[in-house]
């Protein structure tokens, strides 16, 4: 029999450092509970328990601060994003029926010492997992520790051989070590000048204190001598507060500990909610299929007569669902092979795509008869190609629900069905398989077909009235009818038009890139005295540490890291750490930008994105296939591939672009006289900022100064935390803090606003921008502190970053309504956030650029001016 117990409040800390930002779907920071997560299945899969114990550290002072009340008084406060998560893991491990436990005052370590003396009172081997070497002293030849080395996965296992190998003394001993030696991490002091060489010497020799402190006449030199005569005392106390303690007042007998099967409905949601789609592996095969026990059969038939059909419909006036499918992975790029539509409270009928579909439909879709799809662009897009245009009145069921329902990471027809109607349908995956072995529609049994598109159909009929009772419910009907819907007719003609873009010019950059990057790497190799792979972070280590032997920044499991940051940390240090940062930015443009968009290039030397409007949760539009609103801008060498971005022969780019949105917005939504006065005087809102905060006059603030309050002005924008803001100016947290309260204290308006959007969010759950936009923020209620604080984040931002998603569709609608009203000849072709470009035609490009301000200046009253600054160019560089 065997128990693991594992130090839960080590590990998850262990884990956020280690592991990259990892966030979910709705911003929340997940890494420390995804690392603590891999090594628990790890363990689980590698030493087979019987019982399982995760034991957390208490906030409260433990037994240990009253024998010395500096103990662990050096240490840093955790950030919130670290003990945000505390409470995610909690959830979880209940989900896994993991039982978990922390006591006021003790920590995790009294705990698992606790539990390693009742399983050898029950003769049950105990195996503990920490990163904390202070368990090392719970050895024995009932229990063994494997101590985290490096990442989450690395271990090293210690038994008792293991301990007498590495120490030549009893784990016991090792309190006694600690005693004399302290530890800094925990503020133990010590004796002062004693480390562990000369700690491990004494008590290997004496064997414990008592018996060192009783034998001192025997120690050589006198200055080792007086230190221990002068730290006795001081020995004694780090030894007892050293000590793990192993009868702390647990309360789960060990049978409770029993490992069950875990509730894997709520694993599975859990890690759904989490995007943990790795742990959803773990997941036994009879749940996984367990879960498609009930399908639901609907009417279907296959038909050729397009003409009578389409005719019947037409003279019967019949409102119908309709979906199509395509023959590849992106729809921009591929072809309908198959429609299927279904008449309101009728069978589906499917039509192959083919030339007679095209002639006796296209009067069908651009009649003025009610259509209902699930992401109705698609169709759009594909439809286009062949002349038929959707037209107006339509719905989108996805659009409908992602207003309601914002959180999810994608949009499923299935997943509606199971969440609004309670029973299960095909996916698209169901019928095409996954893999190596992934069929074709082509390819696909009618019957499969016919099962699969029915059954989506009908779902779409059903869910429309439900998700618009929904959305009228939450006074969302504006936000879908005249933002979200009319935006769907502008973001396909994005798509269809797609963005010019000269191959030659990628290419002259990228011979320039390469000769740069090539002249880099022999001054790399000049400097190293040697060749190696730059790329290669472990080639790199040796050379930086090794052979040049520069200070170690960070290891990682793998060796030394040679990250951004440790980069950074190493500038002045030695000539080739800029070279290799010059190298790295000059690969990233090389690889992630000129060669990837090369090949996106397509026949028509236009590059087509794929724009979504159901992704994030705040309501702003993203771009993907390739990522248009991610192209360089901070570097002057990055922004050179903007000149790539071309308006077609005899047309010109139009770009225009908000000017401090968002702080606008806080100013209205706010309402603060300090903020509206600044914007309505015309002043620079920052510096304004700085004089208000740092107490000076306006023409005495520096640039420094000025940087420093656009940082807090944007910062307060999103929430930041005093750990956020210390982090990007490189200041203390209490720095920061202050900053942050000056600021408030500056614009009362501003303090006052964020209070009552808090209190909302905190009575209702959720909270909404001007044009209803909602969010559910549940954490905001939390009874974890830290996952409170950040729902407060949260509820501050999103109201100001999604009303500035709200007020540019609203720009992109009228600006696309107004190009065609005033029969100007260009399009709408890309949005960047709080910028919208064109491309017009030349003798437009006047009237165009005046419809561009007007509409986006005008798209929202607010009680300070829009700004939307415009320029004009033949490139992407130019008009930005």
């Amino acid at each position: 029999m065997k128990i693991l117990l594992i130090d839960g409040s080590g590990l998850i800390f262990r884990a956020f450092y280690a592991l990259p930002k990892l966030k979910n779907s709705q911003g929340i920071l997940t890494n420390g509970v995804y690392g603590f997560l891999t090594m628990y299945f790890n363990a689980i899969e590698k030493y087979k328990p019987d019982y399982v114990l995760v034991a957390f550290d208490k906030k409260s002072k433990t037994f240990r601060h009253k024998e010395f009340k500096e103990y662990k008084a050096t240490r840093q406060k955790a950030p919130n994003e670290l003990l945000q998560q505390f409470s995610i893991l909690e959830e979880i491990l209940d989900s896994l029926n993991i039982k978990h436990l922390g006591i006021e005052g003790f920590e995790a370590d009294d705990i698992v010492g606790t539990y390693t003396r009742i399983a050898k009172e029950n003769n049950i081997e105990a195996i503990c997992i920490t990163g904390d070497k202070d368990y090392l002293q719970l050895v024995n030849d009932n229990t063994s520790v494997f101590l985290m080395k490096t990442g989450v996965t690395n271990m090293k296992e210690y038994n008792l051989d293991t301990i007498k190998e590495e120490y030549e003394i009893e784990p016991e001993q090792l309190i006694d070590v600690k005693g004399l030696m302290g530890d800094k991490s925990d503020n133990i002091p010590g004796i002062e000048g004693i480390g562990e060489k000369t700690a491990l010497k004494y008590i290997k020799k004496y064997g414990n204190l008592e018996n060192l402190f009783d034998h001192l006449d025997e120690i050589k030199g006198e200055k080792a001598k007086e230190k221990l005569i002068n730290g006795q005392t001081i020995a004694f106390m780090s030894r007892k507060i050293g000590t793990i303690v192993k009868n702390a007042p647990v309360n789960f007998e060990i049978e409770d500990l029993k490992l069950t099967s875990p509730n894997w409905s709520e694993v599975e949601s859990e890690f759904e909610k989490y995007n943990f789609t790795k742990f959803l592996e773990k997941m036994p095969k009879e749940h996984k299929e367990g879960k498609n026990k009930s399908l639901d059969e609907f009417e279907y038939e296959f038909s050729d007569d397009c003409e009578k059909y389409s005719s019947n419909l037409l003279q019967n006036s019949k409102a119908f669902t309709f979906k199509g499918i395509y023959d590849g992975e992106n729809y921009i790029k591929s072809k309908l092979i198959f429609i299927a539509i279904k008449p309101i409270g009728e069978k589906t009928t499917i039509f192959k795509y083919n030339n007679q579909f095209v002639k006796h439909f296209k009067k069908v879709f651009e009649s003025n008869l009610k259509k209902y799809s699930f992401d109705i662009k698609e169709e759009k897009v594909l439809f286009k190609k062949d002349g038929i245009e959707i037209f107006s009145p339509f719905d989108d069921i996805m659009l409908m629900e992602y207003l309601y329902d914002p959180t999810k990471s994608g949009y499923e027809i299935k997943e509606s069905a199971k969440t609004f109607l309670n029973f299960e349908i095909l996916s698209k995956d169901d019928v095409l398989g996954k893999g190596k072995n992934k069929l074709n529609f082509n390819d696909v049994k009618k019957d499969k077909l016919g099962s699969y598109l029915s059954s989506n159909l009908n779902v779409i009929e059903k869910l429309y009235d439900i998700l618009y009772k929904k959305l009228k419910e939450f006074n969302m009907v504006f936000l879908y009818e005249d933002i979200e819907k009319k935006l769907i007719d502008v973001l396909s003609s994005m798509e269809i038009n797609g963005f010019e873009t000269k191959k030659e010019v990628l290419e002259e950059i990228k011979g320039e890139v390469s000769k740069k990057i090539d002249n880099l790497t022999e001054e790399i190799y000049s400097l190293s005295n040697e060749e190696f792979n730059i790329n290669s972070t472990k080639q790199l280590g040796k050379v930086l540490f090794d052979d040049l032997k520069l200070p170690v920044i960070k290891k990682t499991k793998t060796g030394y890291s040679t990250d951004a940051k440790v980069l950074s940390a190493l500038r002045g240090k030695h000539p080739i750490i800029e070279k290799i940062e010059d190298y790295r930015e000059l690969y990233k443009l090389k690889s992630t930008y000129l060669e990837s968009l090369e090949e996106e290039i397509e026949d028509d030397n236009r590059i087509r994105s794929t724009f979504n409007q159901t992704v994030t949760s705040t309501g702003r539009i993203s771009s993907k296939d390739p990522n248009l609103q991610n192209l360089p801008i901070k570097t002057e060498r990055g922004r050179l591939i903007r000149k790539a971005f071309v308006a077609k022969k005899g047309y010109k780019l139009i770009d225009a672009d908000y000017s401090q949105i968002e702080l606008r917005l806080l100013a209205h939504l706010s309402k603060d006289e300090n903020m509206i006065n600044a914007f309505l005087n015309g002043d620079d809102i920052h510096k304004k900022t700085a004089s208000e905060v740092f107490h000076v006059k306006l023409d005495d603030v520096t640039k420094s100064q000025r940087s420093k309050a656009k940082a807090v002005n944007f910062g307060i924008v999103y929430g930041i935390s005093s750990f956020g803001l210390s982090q990007n100016l490189n200041i203390s947290r209490k720095e920061a803090s202050d900053y942050i309260e000056g600021y408030k204290n500056s614009y009362p308006g501003v303090k006052k606003y964020m209070q009552e959007v808090v209190k909302f969010a905190k009575d209702n759950g959720y909270t909404e921008t001007l044009y209803h936009r909602r969010r559910y923020i549940p954490e905001i209620n939390s009874r974890n502190f830290n996952m409170r604080n950040f729902g407060e984040r949260i509820a501050l931002n999103t109201p100001i970053q999604g009303t500035a998603a709200d007020i540019i569709k609203i720009a992109m609608v009228n600006v696309y309504k107004k190009l065609k009203e005033e029969n100007v000849d260009g399009n709408l072709i890309l949005q960047i956030h709080d910028e919208i470009i064109l491309e017009v035609k030349e003798s437009d490009v006047e009237v165009a650029a005046k419809i561009l301000k007007k509409e986006m200046e005008n798209a929202a009253k607010l009680m300070v001016p829009l700004i939307a600054d415009v320029n004009i160019g033949e490139n992407l560089y130019e008009s930005k």
